[in-house]
C-alpha cells in the first residue's frame, strides 16, 4: 500500500496558516502523514487549523484528520507534530535517560499500513550556538537520537525519521560551505553524527539518495537577503529511512515555493512516496 509522507518546519503553525499553508494541502490532497516541526502552538491552536482544512478523498469528500502533537513545556518554542489521514496504532515520545519529553523535539508514530507497521518520527534538532550552552543541548539531543536510531535499525522493521535536523551533513548540502564549517549546523562534531547514522547505523538518506553527487536540494533559506533568489540554502530537512523501507520509497520531492513572497515557512516541504 502506498504512504505519502511529508516533513515541514512550519515556523509557527499560526504563521504558516495565515501566510499560505492551507493552499498548499489543497494542492497536496494525496498527503497521508505530515510531520511538522516548530509548530509552537498548543493542542487546541493545532487542531483547529487543520480542521477548518480538511484532507479530501478521492470523491471529493471531505475526511478527518488525526493529531499527534509533542508541545515544548517553554510556550512559544519548538513543537513537534504528525498529522495523518489515519490514526496512529501507538505514540511515544521519550528519548534518551535525559529525557527530552518536555522539549518538544521528538515524536515517533507508529502507522498500521496493510499488513505493515510503519514507524514515522517527527523530530526538530536544536539550531545550536558555538560556545554556548545551546549547543552542549544540541549535542546531548543528537546522542539520544542515535542510541534510539540505532534500536530502530536493530529492530529491522520500517521506520523513517523526518524531520528539520539542523546539520547539513556534506558540502553538497550547504551552498555555502566554506563559509559554514565553524558555524553551528555544518560543525565537524555535528556532521560525525551524521556518519554515524547514514555509515555505520546504515541508515539511508533518501535525499542524497535521490540526487547523488549533486549539490541540494535546499529546504531552508534565510529570509535575510537575496538567499533564496540565488538558492544558498541548507539541505537540513531530511528523511532518514531503514533500509527495508528506503528500498519502497520514490518520488522524494523539495515542494520549492516558485517565488520569496509564496513561501509560508522559511523552509520547504520535502515529500517521498513508500510503497509499503
Amino acid at each position: 500500500m502506498p504512504l505519502k509522507v511529508a516533513t515541514i518546519n512550519v515556523n509557527g503553525i499560526r504563521a504558516a496558516f495565515k501566510n499560505g499553508m492551507a493552499d498548499w494541502l489543497k494542492q497536496n490532497p494525496e498527503i497521508d502523514v505530515l510531520a511538522l516541526q516548530e509548530v509552537r502552538a498548543e493542542t487546541k491552536d493545532l487542531v483547529d487549523l487543520f480542521e477548518a482544512n480538511p484532507p479530501i478523498d478521492a470523491k471529493g469528500k471531505p475526511g478527518k484528520w488525526f493529531f499527534s502533537h509533542d508541545a515544548a513545556s517553554a510556550k512559544g518554542r519548538a513543537g513537534v507534530a504528525i498529522v495523518s489521514k489515519t490514526e496512529p496504532i501507538a505514540v511515544r515520545t521519550t528519548l534518551g535517560p535525559d529525557s527530552f519529553d518536555s522539549a518538544g523535539r521528538w515524536l515517533e508514530a507508529d502507522f498500521k499500513v496493510g499488513s505493515k507497521v510503519v514507524t514515522v518520527i517527527s523530530t526538530y534538532v536544536h539550531s545550536g550556538e558555538v560556545d554556548t550552552p545551546k549547543q552542549v543541548e544540541k549535542y546531548k539531543f543528537l546522542k539520544a537520537m542515535q542510541e534510539r536510531m540505532a534500536e530502530l535499525i536493530a529492530a529491522g522493521g520500517f521506520a523513517v525519521v523526518v524531520g528539520d535536523l539542523n546539520v547539513g551533513h556534506t558540502e553538497l548540502d550547504i551552498k555555502n560551505w566554506k563559509g559554514n564549517l565553524k558555524n553551528a549546523g555544518f560543525l565537524p562534531e555535528e556532521r560525525a553524527y551524521f556518519d554515524t547514522f547514514m555509515n555505520a547505523q546504515g541508515w539511508v538518506d533518501i535525499g542524497r539518495a535521490a540526487h547523488p553527487g549533486e549539490p541540494g536540494p535546499y529546504t531552508w533559506w534565510s529570509y535575510r537577503g537575496k538567499a533564496f533568489d540565488t538558492d544558498a540554502g541548507w539541505r537540513i530537512d531530511y528523511h532518514l529511512a531503514t533500509p527495508k523501507l528506503a528500498a519502497k520509497s520514490s518520488n522524494y520531492k523539495v515542494h520549492r515555493a516558485a517565488s520569496y513572497d509564496t513561501r509560508w515557512t522559511d523552509h520547504s516541504p520535502v515529500v517521498v512516496d513508500y510503497a509499503v
